[in-house]
């Protein structure tokens, strides 16, 4: 699936050095997605290489691509 990333999603893989394969995963392939409040989709994805951790995109479908507008990897989330 194509998508685009807002101006905070692009400064935040900069600065967090979060490969951009990863996001793509958590894209194409979550282990859990949810709805926000707000109507984002919340695409969840574990990341083994990164401490088993779990990688929360945050994505608005309204787009003509779907546009990213944040990630972070969530530290409230122990299994799924």
């Amino acid at each position: 699936m194509e998508y685009e990333s807002s101006r905070h999603a692009r400064d935040m893989l900069i600065e967090w050095t979060i490969s951009e394969e990863w996001l793509s995963i958590s894209e194409n392939a979550p282990d859990r997605t949810e709805l926000g409040e707000d109507y984002n989709r919340h695409d969840i994805k574990a990341i083994p290489e990164f401490g088993r951790r779990y990688l929360r995109v945050v994505v608005n479908p309204q787009y003509l691509l779907v546009r990213i507008v944040t990630f972070f990897f969530d530290r409230r989330i122990r299994t799924l």
